[in-house]
């Protein structure tokens, strides 16, 4: 596991144009098969890992997921010490009109629940969700994880728009104005978690852009299974427990 430190660029490779990842990351997607059982069995005691201090935490699941795809997650937290909670909206196929106050809503209740405002750990498109959560009620969010979420870069650099297309559905047309716009951290501490063998996003593209509130760090594993990946339960436990850090 590899951390950036917030000043410096996330890597000091040479620029690479931004394309999808190739087939060869694609076909390492099925790692995911021995990540689930490894998380499984790498939880079974938690005993090495910090303990939390029982804020409440909302993990957003990724692209046409519900919040049964981060019951693993919130589950080993929950364990860790923290009131662990699903976004409850269903599938998310990103915010979509009325979802925006409803979740606002759902953060001002579990801050005023617990005393204190709420981390937010979102999973590829649920990245690019708490991220905009955060921008619209940062008084009611601590910190916010995205896991190889596609936040900045390219918009087209990634394999779902092959996917619609594969499934014969019609990839909606990217609003460029609008990806640009959401490009910037929101005002609280962001830390972007992201593997360079990820064979969904560019992992260039899961990068928050330097500052003194961001921060990169790298991991191993598939797309897939960031969710399940104990090197970012790892991570999640390390800095859960900080302090609140405004831009």
């Amino acid at each position: 596991m590899k951390t950036t430190t917030p000043a410096t660029p996330a890597t000091t490779d040479a620029p690479a144009p931004l394309r999808a990842p190739p087939g060869r990351l694609v076909a390492l997607e099925l790692r995911v098969l021995a990540e689930l059982p490894r998380f499984f069995l790498g939880t079974r005691t938690l005993d090495h890992l910090r303990r939390g201090d029982g804020h409440a935490v909302m993990v957003v699941p990724g692209w046409g997921l519900d919040d049964r795809a981060t019951i693993p997650l919130r589950r080993a937290l929950g364990r860790l010490g923290y009131a662990a909670y699903g976004w409850e909206l269903g599938r998310n196929m990103g915010i979509r009109q009325g979802q925006r106050q409803r979740l606002v809503a759902r953060l001002a209740t579990l801050a005023a629940a617990h005393g204190g405002p709420v981390s937010l750990i979102g999973w590829s498109l649920g990245g690019v969700v708490a991220r905009e959560l955060a921008r619209h009620a940062p008084t009611h969010v601590r910190r916010v994880f995205t896991l190889g979420s596609p936040i900045s870069g390219s918009p087209e650099a990634n394999n779902v728009t092959t996917l619609l297309k594969l499934l014969r559905k019609r990839p909606a047309a990217v609003d460029r104005a609008t990806f640009d716009a959401r490009r910037p951290a929101p005002p609280v501490a962001c830390v972007a978690i992201h593997s360079k063998t990820d064979g969904v996003v560019a992992w260039r593209c899961s990068l928050e852009e330097p500052a003194a509130h961001t921060e990169n760090v790298e991991v191993r594993g598939s797309h897939g299974g960031l969710i399940v990946n104990l090197e970012v339960l790892t991570v999640l436990a390390e800095r859960l427990p900080r302090p609140p850090q405004p831009a």
